[in-house]
């Protein structure tokens, strides 16, 4: 086996990863969409059957919560299987290599 037969099974085995991330976000997508509609459906009518007008039932925060608190960890599922991060992305790695070579070299200079 040779480099290019490696290299290309290195590629193969990367792609095969991001496929199945791909496909672990869209599955995550779809379960969170199913669950949060039918908690939604089940209580709205639990809160019609109360006495609650469709308005009061449909504005209630318990209404939203899981969609809402559900839907931060699928955001920042999504995130990373998308690669994106505002955070910590490569320009600010090069500004924080940048910013240490820089300290090593006014380091270095002390000791001259």
């Amino acid at each position: 086996m040779g480099i290019m037969d490696f290299d290309r099974e290195n590629k193969l085995e990367r792609a095969k990863k991001q496929v199945a991330e791909l496909k672990g976000f869209y599955v995550h997508l779809v379960v969170y969409l199913a669950v949060n509609v039918f908690i939604t459906t089940a209580k709205i009518i639990g809160d019609k059957n109360n006495g609650d007008t469709m308005l009061e039932a449909f504005w209630d925060f318990g209404t939203f919560a899981v969609w809402l608190f559900w839907g931060v960890g699928l955001l920042f599922h999504g995130l990373n299987v998308f690669s994106y991060n505002p955070f910590f992305n490569k320009e600010w790695e090069e500004r924080q290599i940048q910013r240490y070579m820089e300290k090593e070299k006014q380091e270095s200079k002390k000791y001259r």
